[in-house]
């Protein structure tokens, strides 16, 4: 037990009473083609010690969950790998450059993060491969929480990081569309912001 605001609690009776955030409203998605889509399947990393399920969704509707619940005021729960050299505190933005990054020229690493460079397009294909081959790493938790644009337009998700304010911009970090499509491991959000027709299809 500990007390708050003068009241004793137990962490259950805390998270009833005062949190008041009903687990069951919350929804778990990711995409994978080891798993069938449209089922829930269990995301096999470490940090999934409950083994808790998500639902599987191909690459593209996976996006499109993201972007429909920020366009609407929602925000999303955001497990990612955090490994990558495309991965900048420094410069509080993280890229998936077109050329890998072990074939890069040192001039060309240096100026990585200099301004928009071209970016891999990943498809549903290259996520699964680097998922399989372990190139793809459950390294960190975080919040996405809305969506910019670069000088030439292209998209980035503002990510809320844990690593306090003096990591990026005061707490934020900016992750391409690349970036997000690609080291995604699952997201979870809350079930009003799902479509109608995707509930159906899933039969939620």
């Amino acid at each position: 037990e500990f007390t708050y605001e003068g009241k004793s609690y137990t962490p259950r009776s805390f998270a009833d009473e005062v949190v008041g955030i009903n687990p069951d409203d919350y929804l778990q998605f990711c995409s994978y083609t080891h798993n069938p889509f449209d089922e829930e399947m269990v995301i096999c990393v470490p940090d999934n010690w409950t083994w808790s399920k998500a639902w599987n969704v191909p690459l593209d509707e996976m996006m499109e969950i993201i972007d429909d619940a920020l366009e609407n005021g929602y925000t999303i729960d955001w497990a990612a790998d955090v490994s990558e050299k495309g991965f900048s505190l420094k410069n509080g933005v993280a890229v998936i450059p077109a050329k890998d990054w072990k074939s890069m020229t040192e001039e060309e690493k240096e100026t990585a993060f200099d301004g928009p460079k071209p970016e891999l397009q990943v498809t549903q294909e290259i996520r699964q491969e680097q998922y399989d081959n372990f190139e793809t790493t459950d390294d960190h938790g975080m919040h996405i929480t809305g969506i910019a644009r670069d000088q030439e337009g292209n998209k980035f998700y503002i990510v809320k990081n844990s690593w306090s304010t003096k990591y990026g911009f005061d707490g934020y970090i900016y992750f391409s569309e690349q970036y997000v499509r690609l080291k995604t491991i699952g997201l979870m959000l809350h079930k009003d912001e799902i479509k109608k027709e995707t509930k159906k299809r899933l039969d939620l």
